[in-house]
């Protein structure tokens, strides 16, 4: 039997996901009202979910990476998925109240009101990458839920074990009407970007989201973007080097660095690049005595991944430049066997023109570049594409304002990297080139819900007291010069 061509695998997906996004849109229109109590109870039956399979959904990203520790899935996949469902579990009664807005006067006094209210926007669609393919998944979906809408998700086609998992789980405890997760490779990634939803999330790189933006822009479907780019780290002067460096090294390592808010390039003042290198050097042996055999380092997640990173590494050594791998126990990496790991290396002040400085590297490698005076790290961070995160490690206050008000990215650390993705108050989202909208907390419930501007008028004849009714007359003109006035 032949296997089905490109365009009807295609068109065969897309007629089922249609399906299911008209029966998911009846469905909402059909419930009428959801209330908290149905809320809670979907993002309940998530949580449950979260926990029954966290050891299979471990065993499965160690399988799709051929090594990803245990316990690196269960904290940033499990761990940081069940967070958010328990955040918005515990605010959605409040999220969801309507506010009270001033209504204009005169109209005020004579007993009109203004208010807004919170509705679901109907079906949310997911696009979640391969890098944490569990909480980028659980993490927008605590929102979309949190508002009551329905969710449909296409999750990453680099991590089959995991989507496996996945689908056993959604299945399990959501009707399809409710939340429901298509597998499959680009033709099922291109038919879900192209479908009518009420709004669409996509995390992933800045080259594919403009695909799914032009996609979606043919349905008018609203996006949000969650992408990435070269997140700058500065290290002041004022700095504690080991103490930063340890941090730094934590967010470079973790997940082989395949993370979008991993540091990218370091800035250090020129005097203290030894310094640098030797405490990045301390910090990676203290956590990864050995690499190669170490089932606590990660691997890169393909070959496809590993022959990019390494195509960086082969063209700085072929322009000469200094590669520093930091590899504690002197391994060889060429004789790995199923797994495609690749020490972290620092690359000493690359010329500007390498691919390691052009491009995002979502991997271990790590450049540095060195500056005299504060000021040249905001120009050059200035002369970049908006990054989803920028780092600043030192104690000088005016040079923290300096590198908060006078650059802009997604958002920011100061003294540490990542960890202002932990938190669930704080919207998470980029600027530009690495992305658009925002999600978390509050943020995700109302970039998943549309806020319904209501006005209600009081019993008096409004158009006819300010002269709006014709005929009009002295009532008008009184009103218009009332308005029409510095």
């Amino acid at each position: 039997m032949n296997a089905p061509q490109p365009q009807t695998a295609r068109s065969d997906a897309a007629a089922a996901m249609l399906e299911v996004l008209d029966a998911q849109r009846a469905d909402y229109l059909r419930e009428g009202v959801v209330t908290a109590r149905t809320r809670i109870d979907r993002i309940d039956r998530g949580i449950d979910a979260l926990v029954r399979y966290a050891e299979p959904l471990a065993e499965a990203l160690n399988s799709d990476f051929s090594c990803r520790p245990r316990e690196v899935t269960l904290l940033t996949d499990v761990g940081a998925s069940i967070a958010p469902m328990k955040h918005a579990r515990k605010h959605l009664r409040k999220w969801m109240k309507g506010q009270k807005r001033p209504t204009v006067f005169p109209l005020n006094l004579l007993g009109g009101r203004s208010r807004i209210e919170y509705q679901p926007l109907g079906v949310v669609g997911i696009i979640s990458p391969w890098n944490f393919p569990v909480s980028m998944v659980f993490a927008p979906m605590s929102g979309a839920l949190a508002a009551g809408n329905r969710v449909m998700i296409k999750p990453s086609e680099f991590t089959p074990a995991t989507s496996e998992v996945l689908q056993t789980m959604i299945r399990e405890v959501y009707d399809p009407k409710e939340v429901a997760i298509f597998t499959g490779g680009p033709e099922v990634g291109q038919a879900f970007s192209n479908l009518p939803l009420d709004h669409l999330l996509f995390t992933g790189a800045t080259s594919v989201a403009r695909h799914i933006m032009a996609a979606a822009a043919r349905n008018l479907v609203p996006v949000t973007l969650e992408l990435g780019g070269k997140s700058p780290v500065i290290i002041s002067r004022t700095a504690d080097i080991e103490k930063s460096l340890a941090r730094i090294m934590l967010g470079k390592t973790l997940n082989a660095g395949q993370i979008c808010l991993a540091p990218d390039y370091l800035m250090v003042p020129e005097e203290k690049l030894h310094e640098v290198i030797a405490a990045a050097q301390k910090a990676v042996a203290g956590m990864y005595p050995r690499l190669l055999d170490n089932p606590q380092y990660t691997s890169v997640v393909n070959e496809r991944h590993y022959q990019r990173l390494t195509g960086y590494l082969a063209e700085a050594e072929e322009r000469g430049v200094k590669t520093i791998p930091i590899n504690p126990a002197s391994e060889d990496f060429s004789q790995q066997q199923g797994t495609h790991k690749i020490p972290p290396t620092i690359i000493p002040e690359p010329p500007e023109d390498l691919k390691v400085l052009q491009e995002e590297i979502f991997g271990p490698l790590l450049p540095i570049r060195t500056y005299r005076e504060f000021d040249e790290t905001i120009t050059y961070i200035n002369s970049k594409p908006r990054p989803l995160a920028a780092y600043y490690f030192g104690e000088d206050a005016a040079e923290q304002q300096a590198a908060e008000t006078r650059t802009t990215a997604g958002g920011m650390c100061i003294n540490d990297v990542i960890m202002h993705v932990t938190q669930e108050d704080l919207p998470f989202g980029g600027v530009g080139p690495s992305g658009m909208g925002s999600y978390h907390g509050l943020e995700g419930f109302r970039t998943f819900s549309h806020a319904k501007s209501i006005y209600r008028q009081s019993g008096l004849n409004i158009a006819k007291l300010g002269g709006m009714l014709p005929p009009y007359g002295k009532a008008t003109e009184k009103t218009i010069a009332m308005q029409v006035k510095k």
